[in-house]
């Protein structure tokens, strides 16, 4: 055995990565994108109509707790 090799020195350990895959540099995903976006929009298109009524049963919860919080005292 060689004293300097440097398979046998323990300061010499490489970082270990926990994949099976190369890393990769990051990149825009457009495709990715534009999914996202579709979805955002076909929400927005299903809960805005919802939003009025929302803001309603808020506003009545509001009141009617406050009205118990009155007749309570």
């Amino acid at each position: 055995m060689s004293g300097n090799d440097s398979d046998d020195d323990p300061g010499a350990v490489k970082k270990a990565l926990r994949t099976v895959t190369p890393p990769s540099k990051m990149h825009r995903n457009v495709e990715m994108d534009a999914i996202g976006w579709a979805i955002f929009a076909g929400l927005l298109v299903v809960a805005l109509p919802l939003l009025p009524i929302l803001v309603v049963v808020w506003l009545l919860t509001k009141l009617f707790g406050s009205a118990a919080d009155r007749a309570g005292e």
